[in-house]
Order: structure tokens, then sequence, then C-alpha cells
């Protein structure tokens, strides 16, 4: 058992989850009918979910509580960085859209969430949310209570609470990121349960009459994903941004890919941060802030899926208003949730921009349902690694001033 051990620990990550993958492939291929191989999937992001939100309270708590200054320029960097790509991102769809028009089947079907009316509402529903009893903030994984009760009682701490309050307040934090790496520990065999439910369930028959719709969604977030952002990363730090693309591709968008949400996904980041050397008092508030607000595969939804629906119904859209549309999608996706499919239900809020009525809107997003194995994947996978690249970014152009080794 202990030579079991050594070898499993002393294989890279991405090995592991490489074989987790592949034999998760395999078996829902052979043996499709073997439910019960889908409960490690099951379990791994339960747990993840499950101890995201304590987490981020406990980390942003003890990093404020702890901090010693000079982070606050770094935030102002990182939000802005993720508010740019998620824009451009939006008007990269607008593009795309123009260039490879499109229209949708349309598909009856319920949608069983409640829909938001407009920007109003999303700016109700936030500062709802800020509001929110702390513990049942915790209990809902409502990231952004957590956010704003953690910020605020890590900001009386630092101001009142005596240093041994503070130190206890970092064991408690390391304790709580230790459990999270033996979870991420796991991650091989959570892969392979979800890689294996997802193989089994023969759910790719279904794209036969969305395949276009697909391949320029996916197209769209793979071009804002290995073009736009390195970019944007590039100009920033004057360096090579891939080696960092990549990496947070590998260590962090495989895994957002099957958990198919940024919030489960805020755990493997941190983890990514840490053997990255970056600042923990900075990446522990700026991934979850990251989970909330970057939103780049987002608002690449719901744009084309809006100028999609647009054209179906023959609605004459100018260049002009579908450039309004990704402001629109912008400020939209920086309040979706931080769960699969959360994009999606923002929709028709974008299409009421065309006078689509909520009817017609509703069945846009079931044909959203239908292909969110694919694009709510690569969605997630998008939004998610794009915390890790832009809080780097953001750490990396002040290592550059000091004069401090950037490890790329």
């Amino acid at each position: 058992m202990k030579t079991i051990l050594r070898i499993w620990n002393g294989t890279s990550m991405i090995v592991r989850i490489l074989v987790g993958l592949a034999l998760g492939t395999l078996f829902g291929l052979l043996t499709p009918q073997a439910a019960f191989l889908t409960i490690p999937g099951d379990l791994f992001v339960g747990a993840l979910k499950g101890i995201a939100p304590l987490l981020v309270f406990v980390l942003v708590t003890s990093s404020l509580a702890n901090a010693t200054g000079g982070i606050g320029k770094r935030f102002t960097t990182v939000i802005a960085l993720y508010l740019a790509s998620t824009l451009i991102a939006a008007v990269i769809a607008v593009v795309a859209s123009f260039l490879f028009p499109m229209t949708i089947t349309l598909t009856g079907g319920e949608i069983g969430s409640a829909l938001p009316g407009g920007l109003l509402d999303i700016f109700q529903s936030i500062l709802a949310s800020v509001v929110q009893n702390p513990v049942t903030a915790i209990a809902n994984a409502n990231y952004v209570g957590v956010l704003a009760w953690a910020v605020m009682l890590g900001l009386a701490l630092k101001a009142f609470a005596s240093p041994n309050l503070k130190d206890s307040l970092q064991n408690i934090s390391d304790a709580v990121s230790q459990v999270v790496r033996w979870i991420i520990n796991l991650a091989p065999f959570g892969i392979f349960g979800l890689v294996f439910a997802a193989v089994s369930s023969g759910g790719l028959s279904i794209f036969a009459d969305y395949g276009r719709l697909v391949l320029l969604l996916v197209g769209t977030m793979a071009f804002v994903t290995l073009v736009s952002n390195p970019l944007i990363v590039g100009l920033f730090i004057r360096r090579n941004p891939y080696p960092l693309v990549f990496k947070c591709l590998r260590e962090s968008g495989l895994t957002a890919f099957f958990t198919r949400s940024s919030a489960a996904n805020i755990p493997v980041n941190m983890s990514l941060c840490e053997r990255l050397g970056l600042d923990k008092d900075f990446y522990s508030v700026s991934i979850p802030l990251g989970a909330t607000i970057n939103m780049d595969g987002a608002a690449v939804v719901i744009t084309i899926m809006t100028l999609a629906a647009a054209r179906t119904l023959g609605v004459g859209v100018s260049f002009f208003s579908a450039i309004v549309l990704s402001v629109l999608a912008t400020l939209g996706a920086c309040g979706s949730s931080g769960v699969a499919g959360g994009s999606l239900l923002l929709i028709p809020m974008a299409c009421s921009m065309f006078g689509i009525n909520n009817d017609i809107a509703m069945q846009v997003v079931a044909v959203g349902f239908i292909i969110s194995v694919i694009q709510d994947s690569c969605e997630t996978a998008i939004n998610s690694s794009g915390d890790v690249l832009f809080t780097a970014a953001a750490e990396f152009r002040e290592w550059k001033r000091e004069g401090r080794k950037i490890p790329l």
C-alpha cells in the first residue's frame, strides 16, 4: 500500500487526470449500464461545492485580518482585467455572429428557474445577496454574500483583533486549505466518474440539429481563450503569455470543463495560485471574485444565442445595436450564477432588447440546456481558467516592477 501511495503521489496530477479521463471514456463505452460508476464524480463535485463557500469565507476573512497592505492596487487591476476581457469576449461574439449568421430550431420546454426581467432585477438580486444572513449565504453557496460578509469581518478583525486571534484565524485557514488539497488529490477519481456519466448517457447524439450553433459557440470561446485573452495578458505583462495560458487550461480549465461550475472550481484555482507562488492575501479574494464577475464564456453565450434568436425571428439587428447588446451581455454575465447553466437564464433579459417576448426567449433557453453538455462545459473552462490567468497577470506585473523573476 505504501508503494502504491508513493507512486500515486509521485505522478503528475495532469497524468493522473488524463488516466481517469481515458478510463472513464473506456468504461462509458464498454459498460454504460454500470450506473454506480458515476458515484465518484458525484462525490467529487459535491465535496468541492461543499468546501468552497467555507474556504472562501475563511480565507478572505483571515487574509484581510492579517493583511499588511499594498494589495489594493492589484485588486483594482484584476477587476479591470476581468471586466475588460468579458466585454471584449462579447464584442468578439458579435463579430462572429455577423461573420457566421446563425438561426435556431426552436423547441418547447419549461425552464424551472426564475428568469430575471432586466438589469434592474439583476442588481436588486445582487444587493439582496450581499445582505443575506452570512450562515445562510455559506449554506446556499451565495458567493456575493460570502464575500461581502468575509470582507467586512476581515476588516473589522484587522482593526480590533489581538495578534493571537489573528494567528488562530491563519491556522484555521491553513487547516481548511489542507482539506481542499486532500479533495483535489482525488480529482482523477472524480473525473473518471464525470466522464463515465457523460459518455454512458449517449448525449452527444442530441447535437445533430444544433451542431453549427455548438461549433460557433465553442469556436468563439476558443478564439477568446487562445487569442484575445493571451493578447490582453501579453500586452499587460510584456511577456509571452502562452506558458501561463496553457498551464491555467491544463490545471484549472480541464477540471472546470467536467465540474461545469466556476464555484466548485474555486478550490482548484486557489491550489493552482499557491503553486504559482502568488500572494495568498490577494488570490484568496480575487479568485472567488472572479467566479462572480469574470464571465467571458457567459458573455459569448448570451450574445450569440440572442443574435441567433433575433435572426431566426427576422428581427433586424444593426451592428451598433449588437455592440450595445455586448455591453448589456457583459453587465448581465457579471451577475450570472457560478453554477451549471447560470448564464442561460440571462438570455431572456438580452432578448428583451430586441422585443423578443418571454415565451420565445424561454425556448431559446431550452435550446441552451439541450446543448449545455458541450456549451456549458467549455464556458466554465474559459471562465474559471481566466480567473487564475488574470489574477496571475496582476501579480506578475507587480513582480516585474519590483525586479522579481516571473516564472514563465
